[in-house]
């Protein structure tokens, strides 16, 4: 036998007395894990709800993250199709399709026409994005719950009185306060009811509010029917395909998407939160609602 295989010879003792040793501490260590299974069952347990409520915010996360993504891209979109309108009557005038100087002046009446309201389309983006970059400084100060609540309801009501849908409000806390710009929290809330309301076909509205003892938050709610929520596409599927033409709609205005966009910036400036909920169903009457959540920083009443 050679020097070489008296080192293998030891190596392979080495490794038996080694593993000798591990295979004899098994069962010892088996044995005394057993007392503390019921632990790891609740720890597993505790993981798997806590690895479930982390998935929950993932898809909500996701399902908003689509407002937020490519704002750039989303506006072009809002504003083409006036562009497309007002390009149409230009195209008629240009190509001396009018039939007499009255039309011609016409075109030109309706085009100057558009072209106010697509600059007021725009100045409400730019205020929107003025107050995200700071340059619009807000007012943020404790303010009454229930006050702003019932103020929004109130400039609310008839719109949906008109149109035959209740509008409900489930009386605030006197006692809360939430930190936040007054006029742009009331703009929100108004806007989100108005927009709901010309997309309804049926159904009802709901305004309440929660607070938890262990969240610094205070969340309003919007109960809707969920054919009124206004779920914005992703950005690759925005069709630029509207025609040169001068017939459009007279009244230029923000799609449902973009509006629930600059709503939940607005929010995100003022340190809250806009998220859509999951559906629930209302068994009287028969109605599927989607919640709208509106969390906004809560203060106590001795700090207002």
């Amino acid at each position: 036998m050679n020097w070489s295989n008296w080192i293998y010879l030891g190596v392979g003792i080495a490794l038996g007395m080694v593993f000798r040793q591990l295979f004899g501490r098994a069962p010892n260590v088996l044995s005394s894990s057993s007392p503390v299974a019921p632990s790891a069952q609740q720890d597993m347990s505790l993981i798997s709800q806590q690895l479930q409520q982390t998935q929950l915010a993932y898809l909500m996360a996701k399902e908003m993250s689509q407002f937020k993504a490519g704002f750039l891209a989303r506006t072009t979109h809002e504003l083409r199709s006036p562009f497309n309108g007002l390009i149409g009557l230009h195209q008629l005038i240009l190509s001396d399709l009018c039939e007499n100087p009255a039309e011609e002046r016409e075109f030109i009446a309706q085009a100057h026409e558009r072209t106010l309201k697509l600059l007021k389309l725009m100045d409400e983006i730019l205020n929107v994005a003025r107050a995200e970059h700071g340059t619009n400084k807000l007012d943020i100060q404790p303010r009454a719950l229930a006050e702003i609540l019932e103020e929004v309801h109130d400039l609310t009501y008839m719109l949906a009185a008109n149109r035959n849908f209740p509008l409900q409000l489930l009386p605030a806390d006197s006692e809360i306060y939430v930190l936040t710009d007054y006029l742009w929290l009331r703009q929100v809330l108004i806007s989100l009811i108005d927009t709901a309301i010309t997309q309804m076909e049926e159904g009802s509205i709901c305004i309440s509010s929660s607070t938890l003892p262990t969240n610094n938050f205070v969340n309003i709610w919007l109960d809707l029917p969920t054919h009124a929520v206004p779920w914005s596409e992703p950005i690759d599927l925005l069709k630029f395909e509207d025609p040169l033409t001068p017939i459009d709609q007279k009244n230029a205005t923000l799609s449902p998407g973009m509006r629930l966009l600059i709503n939940q910036t607005l929010v995100e400036v003022m340190g809250g939160k806009l998220e859509i909920l999951p559906s629930t169903i209302v068994k009287e009457p028969h109605q599927q609602l989607t919640r709208l959540q509106i969390s906004i920083p809560l203060v106590s009443s001795a700090e207002s």
